[in-house]
């Protein structure tokens, strides 16, 4: 066999191997987990999609399409305009899906990035709507008003094809001098309350002065009027009783009999004194 034979069928053996090695690699297809694989034959959609796992197709003419049906988060940046024509900034997390209903037309109808052609540019939108209703300081004080608003909006906008797990607003940027002048405000409106509290607080104290001192006058005349309704009622008593005092001595006497000295006449005074010392 001559050389030029030897090289002929060397090179036919092995392109005939490398069509084999490419026929068998490409009959078969894997699809990932949380993807669903889509068949296209010669350009025509299968009509079903294939779940996670090994598949087969025709090599040379199919091949498979595969679309995430896991959750994603894509950042986004809105550039809006409020009621009072003041530019609004707004810093965007956007978490989506595809639902498993919307595999075959989102390969058959769309091309591209999903989130690119269908989803950013509505959300831009609904964000654009809601904040154009609303003042700037409430863009920036009711951030989560705003976000649940446009989220509602947003979803309707794309429908049933995709759908939208949340939008989170990270940050809402304002201009230089409306930040300064929303900052006075918040400034003026915690003096103003602290000047409230004292005030408050200053008649809350006068008013609890008043009571304590009406409290303790109150106190002072119930106990004088105590008094006096003693007084009168031993009064009475002795009045009554003439011999109570007599009984209220002999109850205080110790025993020693007093010694009368001087005053023999009628102008004279006498002194009581003991006879014997006490004990």
């Amino acid at each position: 066999m001559s050389s030029a034979k030897l090289i002929t069928l060397l090179v036919g053996g092995f392109v005939g191997i490398v069509l084999l090695l490419i026929t068998f690699f490409g009959g078969w297809y894997v699809v990932s987990p949380g993807e669903r694989g889509v068949v296209v034959t010669l350009g025509k959609v299968s009509s079903t999609f294939s779940k996670e796992g090994f598949g087969l197709k025709v090599p040379w003419i199919s091949h498979v399409e595969r679309v995430t049906v896991k959750q994603q988060t894509h950042d986004l940046k809105a550039e809006c305009f409020s009621s009072d024509l003041q530019q609004v900034s707004a810093d965007l997390n956007v978490l989506f899906r595809i639902p498993e209903d919307s595999v075959i037309d989102m390969v058959q109808k769309y091309a591209g990035d999903p989130f690119t052609s269908l989803i950013a540019p509505r959300v831009q939108e609904a964000v654009k709507e809601v904040t154009a209703l609303a003042t700037a300081v409430e863009i920036a004080q009711t951030r989560e008003i705003i976000k649940q608003k446009a989220l509602a909006l947003a979803k309707t906008k794309v429908g049933h094809l995709l759908y939208i797990e949340d939008i989170v607003i990270n940050n809402i940027a304002l201009s230089k001098e409306l930040e300064q002048a929303i900052e006075q405000k918040m400034v003026q409106q915690q003096e103003a309350a602290k000047a409230s509290f004292t005030k408050q607080k200053a008649e809350m104290d006068a008013q609890t002065a008043v009571v304590r001192a009406k409290g303790e006058s109150d106190a002072l005349a119930a106990r004088a009027e105590g008094e006096a309704k003693a007084i009168k009622i031993r009064g009475d008593a002795l009045k009554q009783n003439p011999n109570v005092i007599e009984l209220m001595i002999a109850e205080k006497w110790n025993g020693v009999s007093p010694l009368v000295v001087g005053g023999g006449g009628s102008g004279g005074s006498n002194v009581l004194l003991p006879i014997q010392p006490s004990k």
